[in-house]
Order: C-alpha cells, then sequence, then structure tokens
C-alpha cells in the first residue's frame, strides 16, 4: 500500500529535524566546548581588600581580574533582615590562649587538595571560594585529553558561587563592607589518598586583644568539611557575636541537561519544623525574604546531580534564611544564636560544610533529611526503594547497565500477573476484529443498534474494551518512579554500558539503542487489534518513529531502560496473545 502524502510529510519534518540537531550538536563540539572549559579552568578571582598583600598565582592557572568594586563583599554579611534567635549563653572557658604559630602573609588564596577535591580559601574572610571534584569530570575525556573537574564553587566575572561564614553581631568582625583578613602558616595543603586520614587548615586574625581562629578539618574520603570558628578573648570586656554560613550563588543555570527532557532544579532548599524537605526556587526568594527556625537543620543549592549545603549544629537553634542581596545574587544561610566569650576565655562555635555529588549514604551520613536532595519527585516512596534495589544489583554486578537491566526484569516479573490480564483482553480484542468490522458494514447507519450488538458480541467473546488500558495504567508509576531512579542518580553519571555506550547518562552516540526500541515498539504495534478510526489508526502508526527521534535525545540508561521494558512487554503479549489464537482455534474446531 502507497505511503499518503500526510505520512511522508510528517516523516520528512521528522528527518528534518533531527538533522538539525545533529548540525547543533557538531556546531558546539567543534566551537563551543573550548569557550566553556576557558572560563572552567580558571582559579577563583581575588576579592578586593582595603590594603591586601600580593596576591600570585597559587598554581599555573592564571588568576582571573580582581571583581570590581561593586561586586565586592559589602552585601555578604546578613544584616538587620535576617534577625538571630533568643541568645543563649555560650560555653565560657577560663585560661590563657595557647601560643600561636608563625605566620606567612604571601598569598590571599589557600589551595587545598584532598583525594576528592581542590579547593581555594580566600583569607579575606575565609570563604571557600572555588571547589572542584576530582572523581567526577565535567565531561568524559576524549583519547589522549585530560579530564575536566567538575567545578561547584566558583567566583570569576562569568559566574558566582562560594560558601562563606563568619562571626557577625556586637562584636563581630564580619560586618558590611568589612571582613578580616586572615593569616595562614602555608598557602597549599595536600591530603594523601593512601589511607583514610585527617587534615587541618587554619586560618587566625588578631585584633584588639580578640583573636579568631578558623578551621576547616578534612577527610581523606568525605565531602563533608568541618567549619570551626575559635575566638580567644585577651581583652578585659566580653566578646558578643553570632555564627553566620552561606552560599552566595548568582541565578545562571549549569551547563549541560538533557534536550528535550524534565528541567533539572536549581534552587535552595531547607529542613523546616513542617517540612522535612522544602525547595524555595530563586524567584520566590526574589519576592521576599524567606525565614525559618530549625534546631540544627541545614540549608542547601541544589543543581543536577551535586549540591552545596551549609549543616548547623544540631545542638542549637538556627535561623536559616534565603535572601537577594544588592548585587543581583543569592544568599541561602543560616545564623546562630548569640555566644558570649568572658574576658579571658575562648568559645568555638560549629559549622558543616558539604559540596559534592548527590549520593544518598553520603547525604543521609551528614545530616539529618539531607538526603531528601535526591529528589525522585511525588513517587519518592516507589523510587527510594528501587534505587536501593538497584543499587544492590550493582554491588553485586559491577556494572551499572546491567543492573538496570536486571532491575528492570525484576520488576516485570512482580508486575507480570497485572499485564497478562491487559494482554489477554487485547488478545481477545484482536481476534473480534474481523466480527466488529462486519458488524459496523451492517449497521453503519444506526449507530444504536451497532452499539447493541458491540456489547452483545463482547459479552459473547468476554471481550473488554477497556481491559487492556487499565491494567497497564496500573503500572505507570512504578515505571515512573523507576524513570526517575535513573534521571536523578549521581552514581549513572558517566557509567559505562557496553562497547559504545561508555556514558549512561549521555545519548547513544550511534543511535542503536532508540532505534531497537522503535523496531520493538512496531512489532508490538502488530500483536494489538487495528483502532476502529483510520485517522486514529494512521497516528498509532506514527507512534514508533515519534518515539524513537524522541529517544535520541534521551540519556543512554534511559532509553537501555525503556528498551529492556519493551522486549519483555513484547515477549510477553506474543507469548498470550499466541496462547490464546490457539485456544480459539481449539475451541472452533471441537464445534465443527
Amino acid at each position: 500500500m502507497p505511503i499518503s502524502a500526510e505520512i511522508q510529510r510528517i516523516v520528512l519534518l521528522v528527518a528534518l529535524a533531527v538533522l538539525g540537531y545533529l548540525l547543533v550538536r557538531a556546531w558546539d563540539e567543534d566551537y563551543g566546548r573550548a569557550a566553556k572549559e576557558a572560563v572552567a579552568r580558571r582559579a577563583p578571582a581575588v576579592e578586593t581588600a582595603a590594603s591586601p598583600p600580593p596576591a600570585p598565582a597559587v598554581e599555573p592557572r592564571a588568576l582571573a581580574d580582581d571583581i570590581p568594586a561593586e561586586l565586592s563583599a559589602s552585601d555578604d554579611v546578613p544584616g538587620d533582615d535576617v534577625p538571630p534567635v533568643d541568645a543563649v549563653p555560650g560555653a565560657n572557658v577560663e585560661g590563657p590562649p595557647n601560643p600561636s604559630a608563625p605566620l606567612v602573609d604571601e598569598q590571599q588564596l589557600v589551595r587545598v587538595a584532598t583525594p576528592l577535591m581542590e579547593l581555594w580559601i580566600d583569607r579575606l574572610g575565609g570563604d571557600v571560594v572555588g571547589l572542584e571534584l576530582r572523581e567526577h569530570m565535567a565531561r568524559l575525556p576524549e583519547d589522549g585529553e585530560e579530564g575536566t573537574p567538575v567545578r561547584i564553587l566558583e567566583r570569576n566575572r562569568a559566574h558566582t558561587y562560594i560558601a562563606q561564614s563568619g562571626l557577625r553581631g556586637r562584636d563581630g568582625r564580619d560586618k558590611a563592607g568589612s571582613r578580616p583578613l586572615y593569616s595562614t602558616t602555608a598557602n597549599h595543603y595536600s591530603l594523601s589518598s593512601e589511607a583514610p586520614q585527617t587534615m587541618e587548615v587554619v586560618l587566625r586574625h588578631e585584633a584588639d586583644d580578640v583573636e579568631l581562629i578558623k578551621r576547616f578539618r578534612f577527610a581523606s574520603d568525605e565531602y563533608l568539611i568541618a567549619v570551626e570558628h575559635e575566638v580567644v578573648n585577651r581583652a578585659e570586656t566580653p566578646f558578643r557575636a553570632e555564627l553566620f554560613a552561606q552560599l552566595k550563588r548568582d541565578g545562571s543555570r549549569p551547563e549541560g541537561g538533557m534536550f528535550m527532557g524534565p528541567r533539572p532544579y536549581v534552587g535552595a532548599a531547607f529542613t523546616t519544623e513542617e517540612s522535612r524537605y522544602e525547595k524555595v526556587d530563586f524567584e520566590d526568594i526574589d519576592e521576599g525574604l524567606f525565614r525559618t527556625q530549625v534546631r540544627g537543620g541545614w540549608a542547601a543549592i541544589l543543581q543536577h546531580y551535586f549540591l552545596a549545603s551549609w549543616i548547623g549544629d544540631k545542638d542549637e537553634v538556627n535561623a536559616y534564611y534565603g535572601r537577594r542581596l544588592r548585587d543581583y545574587n543569592y544568599a541561602v544561610g543560616y545564623v546562630g544564636p548569640e555566644f558570649v566569650v568572658p574576658a579571658g576565655g575562648r568559645h568555638t562555635v560549629r559549622a558543616g560544610l558539604y559540596v559534592g555529588p548527590k549520593i544518598q549514604k553520603r547525604l543521609e551520613a551528614a545530616a539529618p533529611n539531607l538526603y531528601l536532595a535526591v529528589d525522585y519527585g511525588i513517587l519518592w516512596w516507589l523510587s527510594v526503594p528501587l534505587f536501593h534495589v538497584l543499587d544492590a544489583i550493582h554491588s553485586v554486578v559491577g556494572n551499572w547497565g546491567v543492573a538496570i537491566v536486571l532491575l528492570t526484569l525484576c520488576v516485570k516479573i512482580l508486575l507480570y500477573p497485572l499485564a497478562s490480564a491487559g494482554f489477554r483482553s487485547m488478545a481477545k480484542m484482536k481476534l473480534v476484529a474481523p466480527q466488529m468490522k462486519r458488524l459496523q458494514e451492517r449497521y453503519s447507519g444506526d449507530r444504536q443498534k451497532l452499539t447493541q450488538e458491540m456489547m452483545a458480541l463482547y459479552r459473547k467473546e468476554g471481550a473488554n474494551p477497556f481491559g487492556g488500558c487499565l491494567p497497564l495504567l496500573a503500572q505507570m508509576p512504578v515505571f515512573l518512579a523507576l524513570y526517575w531512579v535513573l534521571y536523578e542518580s549521581v552514581e549513572l553519571r558517566h557509567a559505562p554500558f557496553v562497547l559504545w555506550i561508555d556514558d549512561l547518562t549521555a545519548h547513544d552516540p550511534w543511535y542503536v539503542l532508540p532505534l531497537l526500541y522503535g523496531a520493538s515498539f512496531y512489532a508490538s504495534q502488530l500483536l494489538n487489534p487495528p483502532p476502529p478510526d483510520p485517522m486514529q489508526a494512521r497516528i498509532i502508526k506514527l507512534m514508533p518513529i515519534f518515539f524513537t527521534v524522541l529517544f535520541f535525545f534521551f540519556p543512554a540508561g534511559l532509553v537501555l531502560y525503556w528498551l529492556v521494558n519493551q522486549i519483555l512487554t513484547l515477549a510477553q503479549q506474543w507469548h498470550i496473545t499466541r496462547r490464546i489464537q490457539r485456544g480459539a482455534k481449539t475451541k472452533a474446531a471441537a464445534k465443527t
């Protein structure tokens, strides 16, 4: 049968769309990547201070130009619009402070390297102004190339995303337009990966007989950084201050993401007394200051696969906030309760900083409810156990692609009875299709009589026109939950499968999986009864082409899941259809 002109036009438009997409990808590969990587590989810019020390490069990379004056730290410290919680007394420890080690002021940026991350600390304020994840590449390196690590925190002319903390309040040294300039004993720290180890980076600042000591504690196998602010009060009057910790970020979205797919969430999230996990979009912050008080708690900024989060002391009630800054950036964090350090005493306040991938086990260990940042949507109650099963399978087989195949097989086995009921109904509908066509020809002018005869035929043959839809619809929540597991889990990022598929979160470079899916989809249509409406029949015939083209843009892991599911569905449908057809032939032979 010749293809109609309408179908030819649709196929031509689809082919042109695919060709256009391939051309855009080719242009981006040739001309867009170099510019993106040039920006990504810059070291953090140096904040300007009243009298800054010399700031040579801390590594072979060249520093970006200084941030202009209008983008300085003038609005970084939370002001009166972020009130503290009720004051609580701090620990009063009497006694002389420990002697300080010799200090050097040779550089403003301190570089820290651990097996999992590389970061830069600006001694003006002690902020983390750059952080790269060594085990996560921005993209898979090609032959002979050196991989570019994913950079989460960054400060340059193109992008602002930093982690800040300090002491504000009556005697705090962090004020609007003024941050303390710390000193360190070294400008480079490195932590070995030979065995689980810890390392401490200490920053010091002293003025008016008050010494501030800011410590960063790193573990070789952890993304969680312990941050401490110690006050040594040698003055004759008490010292009063409040700890603040915040993430400062612009509203841009990270590069990458899935074309023609769900848009990953980029924005803030908190845990509150009312909700274990509450997302607050940047657009919501534009409309007004977000405030809440929580014992312990955390505040985070999320993006696809990764997050940064400040975690409050679990024994204190902290005031969390999200606010828009005057430089059009956003600040998400918290202010702790006021503490008092008496004359001659010392006191330490603590916070946790997690910057890394959204690995559920690590997030769950870092803070209560932080694992919910792996956002599976409204079907999380199904997605979480599915992920645990997928993770358990992977721990045995060692390949995420094989784990996807085996998990899909397990799900199909569990849902086999439900799917079988639907396929039996569809097979019976196909058997009665010739009789249905004769009834339509006989009663083409009498709609009421046609309906009566059709219902009588359904009762006689035990067929149900809706029997094939309802069981299949009942399975959709499970498959949608599995879809979100594959889409949101960072464990599958850059995970290889077999042969040409070296990244399950990228599209199939040779489009083999989408084409196989389209072929299996078309084969399953041959087992279904044809729709009575000719226009509907033509649309259904185009569905395999539509989904094949759509899956050109989907990650290979998701297409693998749909392909395996479709093949298993086709095998189950073919088996049930063949069995019912044999039964019908046996029944007809017995009558004769």
